[in-house]
């Protein structure tokens, strides 16, 4: 295997396919003066313990001395031990993958931060090996697509035969994509996570402890059981090393009874999504929008006043109803004639009226220029309405930031977004779906104010700067203490030290710190691997990883029924996939609902898996290791 890349991810992903898979791996990387960020490992030995002593110094002016932050290890994530090299070039030049073996590799991913230089190389690649499985990391979805196709087309001809000929596949994926579900669903209380890919969406819920004599909803099925101490402040936080007390992936129906006190995580419903995401408004603004509720109330006034006026000179002149209000209009404009001649009472009407048209100036003047403004504004941003409350306030529009606003939109979630760069990427995206955005500096006074913070139901901050984020979060939680708070730290290891400590200082109130390099590894390392990775749901620290696999070859599943093949903690067969039309055969196979979907669910445990079958399962990283990797298929213990 092949890893080339210039941040964090190539990193973890390398440690992923060392260290779950046991593949031997090259590591290109920049020389360490040009990287766009250090090594996990060497940024954790460099900074966290300066970032934990802010944590530990911000907690202790709050009052909480006593909080103590995890002592989260350096590890060897970014480490070149074990099996594999690794090596120092500036850019992934032909003769740089030539030297990392590229001809001979297996799996090659390109993991580098920008898409052309990702583009460039996967060129140099499929023509230096048309077998090899290329992995891309690309930010423009359309663009992946197509580069996708061009790639796998140049692999087929370039074997010699069509798809099936041997020839390498391409796989393209976005670390954003693939972190954003997990970072929308975190900021939300009760919402579901959710992974979709080519219109399969999954979603598992979150569920609590069911009281005394309530029988919990199972679902689909249970997919884990959380931590035992996810409620405790000195809990592991569902950690790989949290031992019996962590969360339980993939648990068997023995384990879900036993289990007293733990919530769980259930995959409760699987339907399509329908449209991916909703137009922004265009056009005429609405009537409330064009003019603010004061101007409304003031032009309902002034007509309730000409109606008025109009029924008292119809009564004391006895005109008709549509000639007293003609004539009402005319006295409000100023353009009828003075009535020196008429009785007091038409008089005093008459002016009456032009003290009404007197106000109205005004009033139409503020409606033109409301108007204007709000035309100007439609297609530009939007700032945070008054009275906004129970609202995200997202910090970042970058790639991440982007994505999880993306996501949040498509949820119906009422957003407000905090964004330093006016020409930051997502700042179009924020436009088009009509989302309120600060300018500003959130380090600096009164931007999260502006930002109504005292009232928002949680804060995500996604920006690329950890000591940024953590100074949000550290000032949003002494502005209301029981904010619900997500990070997006850069490893693991710091995250996890980060929400240990955030959680002793504010037991009462939710905490996370994601990683998303940790989130987005898993489903790179199982691509390189050859499968289709559908998406990673997280279970507190640790991942679940959702993947279609051909049954044939394994045999772990083929010959087996669904429910032999099922193995606790490992992996479980969740659906089988079948073509349109088809019918999937034999006496406890699936009815009639396999005829207007191509994935049939609850499927029987009797059910026989058999070679021509292609089946949706989830994995822990593991499991999908043992059943799926090359090694383990030779008899290598994984």
């Amino acid at each position: 295997m092949v890893v080339c890349g210039d941040d964090g991810l190539a990193h973890r992903l390398a440690a992923e396919l060392r260290g779950v898979y046991r593949e031997q791996v090259t590591l290109v990387v920049p020389p360490s003066g040009r990287r766009v960020r250090q090594p996990v490992v060497g940024r954790a030995r460099a900074a966290s313990a300066a970032l934990r002593d802010m944590v530990n110094a911000a907690v202790n002016r709050t009052g909480n001395s006593d909080a103590t932050g995890g002592t989260g290890s350096t590890g060897s994530t970014g480490s070149t031990g074990g099996t594999g090299r690794e090596l120092e070039a500036t850019e992934p030049t032909e003769d740089v993958l030539a030297d990392a073996g590229v001809e001979r590799a297996t799996a090659l991913a390109l993991v580098y931060d920008d898409d052309e230089t990702n583009i460039r190389a996967a060129l140099t690649a499929r023509r230096l090996n048309p077998r090899l499985q290329l992995v891309l990391r690309l930010y423009n979805r359309r663009l992946g697509q197509h580069i996708e196709e061009l790639l796998d087309q140049s692999a087929a001809l370039a074997s010699g035969g069509g798809p099936g000929s041997g020839s390498g596949s391409t796989t393209v994926l976005s670390d954003a994509d693939t972190a954003a579900p997990a970072l929308a669903a975190t900021a939300l209380v009760g919402t579901s996570k959710v992974v979709e890919t080519d219109g399969l969406l999954l979603r598992a819920v979150e569920r609590n402890p069911p009281r005394p004599g309530e029988v919990a909803d199972p679902g689909l099925c249970t997919l884990a059981l959380l931590s035992a101490t996810s409620n405790d402040p000195a809990g592991a936080d569902g950690s790989e090393d949290s031992g019996e007390n962590g969360p339980q992936l993939l648990p068997d129906a023995a384990a879900v009874e036993a289990a007293t006190g733990r919530g769980t995580v259930a995959l409760e419903q699987v339907s399509y999504s329908g449209p991916p995401l909703p137009a922004g408004r265009a056009g005429v603004p609405a009537f409330g929008e064009l003019f603010s509720r004061r101007l409304r109330w003031s032009l309902a006034g002034l007509a309730a006043c000409v109606v008025a006026l109009a029924v008292a000179l119809m009564v004391v002149t006895g005109d008709h109803p549509l000639h007293a209000t003609y004539v009402t209009l005319l006295d409000l404009f100023s353009i009828n004639e003075p009535a020196h001649n008429a009785d007091i009472g038409r008089q005093i009407l008459q002016l009456l009226s032009g003290f009404v048209g007197l106000l109205l100036l005004p009033v139409l003047l503020a409606a033109v220029l409301e108007a204007l403004g709000t035309f100007r504004s439609a297609s530009t941003l939007r700032k945070p309405p008054r009275g906004l409350g129970g609202h995200v306030v997202l910090l970042g529009l970058g790639k991440i930031g982007t994505r999880v606003l993306t996501r949040l939109r498509e949820m119906d979630i009422p957003v407000v977004c905090v964004e330093a760069d006016p020409e930051a990427r997502g700042m179009a995206t924020a436009r088009r779906l009509r989302v309120p955005v600060v300018l500003g500096d959130v380090t600096q006074e009164g931007v999260l104010e502006a930002a109504k913070i005292h009232r928002a139901h949680s804060l995500l901050a996604l920006t690329s700067v950890d000591t940024t984020n953590l100074e949000a979060v550290l000032y949003a939680r002494s502005v209301r203490s029981r904010l619900r708070v997500v990070l997006r730290l850069y490893d693991d290891d710091f995250a996890t030290a980060v929400y240990r400590t955030l959680r002793a200082a504010h037991p009462r109130a939710l905490t996370r710190s994601r990683s998303v390099t940790h989130l987005a590894a898993p489903s790179f390392a199982g691509a390189m691997m050859g499968r289709q990775i559908l998406g990673a749901i997280p279970v507190e620290r640790r991942v679940l990883l959702f993947a279609a696999v051909e049954v044939a070859g394994h045999p772990q599943l083929e010959g087996k029924t669904v429910g032999e093949a099922f193995r606790a903690g490992a992996w479980r067969v969740l659906a089988l996939e079948v073509s349109d039309g088809e019918r999937a055969m034999g006496a406890d196979s699936p009815s009639e609902g396999a005829r207007e979907s191509r994935l049939v669910w609850e499927l029987p445990d009797t059910y026989v898996l058999r070679g021509s079958d292609r089946v949706v399962l989830a994995a822990t990283r593991r499991g999908l290791a043992e059943l799926l990797g090359r090694r383990a298929r030779r008899g290598v213990d994984v």
